[in-house]
């Protein structure tokens, strides 16, 4: 029997969810600037490769507060952060030696306030992109697709 690729990314993807040492939670830093819908992006540490903040939900938290969290110690920003995801990518994280399959829940954040001075702020780099921009700089395809289906939904409601 044959399967088309989306099949198989869907049978991966739920292999991968299974089989990952935790749950971690990503927020979707956005604004409405005068050019449109921006998506804020911040340096991974360790390759400098754009990601968003995104960390493991850490017990006690729900993961959409978990990813507020990570979004003001990473990125030194907050707002009104939605309780539904808008999705889930997947990616492996390299920890010493080793690749983990993670499963990153996906939360749209509208940024209300950007602090001039954060926990990461020395190792990391925060920068605001047009939508489409900012998901042809991360590398992850689920993310990318993520950003494009935020990118829609917003421009659906934008009168």
């Amino acid at each position: 029997m044959r399967t088309n690729a989306a099949t198989q990314r869907r049978a991966t993807a739920k292999a991968t969810a299974k089989t990952a040492p935790g749950a971690q939670s990503a927020a979707l830093p956005f604004r409405i600037g005068e050019g449109g819908l921006e998506i804020m992006l911040i340096t991974s540490r360790r390759t400098r490769r754009w990601i968003v903040p995104k960390g493991w939900v850490q017990d006690g938290m729900t993961p959409c507060t978990s990813a507020a969290r990570e979004a003001l110690e990473e990125a030194g920003i907050s707002g009104d952060i939605s309780d539904r995801p808008l999705g889930a990518f997947h990616y492996i994280k390299e920890k010493q030696g080793v690749g983990l399959p993670c499963r990153v829940a996906l939360f749209p954040l509208k940024v209300t306030r950007q602090r001039r001075t954060w926990p990461e702020k020395d190792v990391r780099e925060a920068k605001w992109f047009p939508a489409t921009e900012a998901a042809a700089l991360v590398a992850e395809p689920e993310l990318r697709r993520l950003i494009l289906k935020f990118a829609a939904q917003q421009a659906a409601h934008t009168p």
